[in-house]
């Protein structure tokens, strides 16, 4: 392993309904299946996805929780939402362009798993502004200090 790989564990309803919307509609690799829990390659991270009914999303909402991918090859980014289009995912919001025509423009949909969890998709024009907030924003590291 020549990079950190990041993890991240979140609630699901059942197994099942989250096989056919990673693996079978994203066409993501499921690296483990159990009863209570399914471990996702997600691009290259592990996503795991934890049986607890208590814990899903009653009602969807973009913030304050969602997690995603930035993809750094658009061709890829178009050919992954294209593939997702065609398997039918329902869109939570469509592809647009945000910040458009600025430094920081970049491409982004959402997607809804059947647990109510919110999955992003982001391609950026310039990937060296990944980690600037907002046009607006200080350099990282570089907080006003008022």
């Amino acid at each position: 392993m020549n990079r950190p790989i990041f993890h991240l564990a979140f609630p699901v309803k059942d197994v099942e309904s989250t096989l056919v919307f990673y693996r079978d509609k994203l066409g993501l690799p499921i690296d483990l299946i159990e009863k209570e829990r399914c471990i996702i390659n997600f691009f290259g991270h592990q996503v795991v996805a934890h049986v607890s009914e208590n814990d899903v999303p009653a009602r969807v909402s973009m913030y304050p929780r969602h997690f995603g991918v930035i993809l750094d090859d658009e061709k890829q980014f178009d050919e992954f939402h294209a593939c997702v289009a065609k398997a039918g995912v329902s869109f939570f919001e469509r592809l647009f362009v945000r910040f458009q025509k600025t430094p920081r423009e970049h491409k982004t949909f959402f997607l809804k798993d059947p647990s109510n969890n919110l999955i992003e998709f982001k391609w950026y024009r310039d990937p060296n502004l990944i980690f600037q907030s907002h046009p607006d924003s200080p350099p990282l590291g570089k907080a006003n200090s008022k």
